[in-house]
């Protein structure tokens, strides 16, 4: 019996696969409007998950135990909102380094939308002022040359660290650009390192367009000695509760609770994924809406393709086809033309992804093929019915008689 299933079942298709054979260009413009919407479907999840996976691994180069403690209600921070309100100075670090779990703290000033200058060339940059206590802070890592050391802080002298990337930009190559001078600001800077690059394949989009000076170097730009925030990291490999409660008890002994906000790495990195899954959601949605259309141009097809084989159906009914073979006939069809167009679709995109891989670090996971196949079979058998059903429902007389 089940033998004969299967014999069943490889005829329907076989049948199927000639009936395309015979009609190859409208197979083709068929199955389009799925390939189509398939590519667009796994391309967004492909990019979604590439953006997801480099933010991770922003995150994940600073370490878990790295600690930021800013200006500002937690929640507006989280939601995006600014930030203001209160300016730390030394004397908050000074008493937050006296925390024994802490192991590095350094007060950060950070000037965004600043303008690096070298060779002629122009670039964008954000200032980075701190001690030299920002190296271990932020795993800052040298590629050539030297990271800051105790005595350029206390001397404020104006020496700099940039990323090999910036030096590419503005060298046209990382080598023999240490010594070099870079205006910052209107004001010149010696170049005595040159970091490895964290945001490989997003160049300026990422943290290599930061430059870091020494806090004393900043005061012509940061008169009033202020921090945007502290930043710290703490010995144990991950923040624990009570290293968090003892940073708050140390700063509302001088400011109020709303008005400043410690945050983690896992924090953030959670609500930067939550916002990410809901905007990368909707993307998908409206990529969807392509594939609804590639269903409603089977559908319609189909329809055309039932008109044209009324007689056939007919004459099959005649020998002694069953309603139900007529329907699961013009349902694998459809669901073939659906498959057609998602394995074409899903191609095009694995080709496309491999190309842009250099670039940017999208992927395709398991769960994107899963999903592009099903669909596409789902729109199949969905679109697929009302035609199969109007041929299964054609009386057998009446359709030997169409002309």
């Amino acid at each position: 019996m089940s033998c004969m299933k299967d014999l069943y079942f490889l005829f329907v298709i076989k049948t199927a696969l000639y009936d395309f054979s015979r009609n190859k260009g409208r197979t083709f413009l068929t199955s389009l409007g799925i390939l189509i919407g398939v590519m667009a479907v796994v391309l967004l999840m492909a990019l979604g998950l590439g953006l997801k996976k480099y933010i991770q691994d922003q995150f994940d180069s600073l370490g878990a135990n790295l600690v930021m403690v800013m200006p500002g209600d937690k929640q507006a921070l989280m939601q995006g909102g600014g930030i203001g309100g209160i300016q730390f100075d030394e004397r908050d670090v000074t008493k937050l380094r006296r925390i024994k779990t802490i192991s590095s703290i350094t007060g950060v000033y950070a000037k965004p939308g600043s303008k690096i200058q070298a060779n002629g060339k122009t670039e964008a940059a954000e200032i980075v002022a701190a001690s030299e206590e920002i190296v271990p802070v932020m795993n800052l890592e040298v590629e050539y040359g030297r990271l800051f050391e105790k005595k350029d802080s206390q001397k404020g002298q104006k020496i700099i660290l940039i990323s090999t990337t910036m030096a590419e930009k503005l060298f046209d190559t990382s080598e023999n650009v240490l010594g070099k001078k870079v205006d910052l600001n209107e004001q010149s800077f010696k170049i005595i390192g040159l970091l490895k690059p964290k945001s490989s394949g997003l160049g300026s989009n990422g943290v290599d367009n930061h430059v870091y000076i020494p806090f004393k170097a900043s005061y012509s730009i940061n008169p009033d000695k202020k921090f945007y925030g502290i930043y710290l990291k703490t010995e144990n490999k991950e923040v624990n509760a009570e290293t968090k409660t003892e940073i708050e008890n140390v700063l509302l002994k001088r400011y109020d609770k709303d008005d400043f906000s410690v945050l983690e790495q896992k924090e953030i990195m959670d609500t930067v994924s939550s916002i990410f899954n809901i905007i990368n959601s909707v993307l998908v949605a409206i990529a969807a809406i392509s594939l609804i259309v590639g269903g409603i141009g089977i559908m319609n097809i189909m329809y055309v393709s039932v008109t044209e084989r009324i007689k056939e159906i007919g004459i099959r009914r005649a020998l002694g086809a069953r309603k139900s073979d007529i329907l699961y006939q013009f349902i694998t069809e459809s669901v073939l033309l659906s498959l057609l167009g998602g394995f074409l679709g899903l191609s095009f995109s694995f080709l496309i992804v491999f190309g842009i891989q250099k670039l940017f670090p999208a992927y395709i996971d398991l769960m994107s093929v899963a999903l592009a196949l099903g669909v596409s079979s789902g729109i199949g058998i969905i679109f697929g019915v009302f035609p199969a059903k109007k041929a299964a429902d054609l009386s057998p007389i009446d359709a030997i008689r169409y002309e």
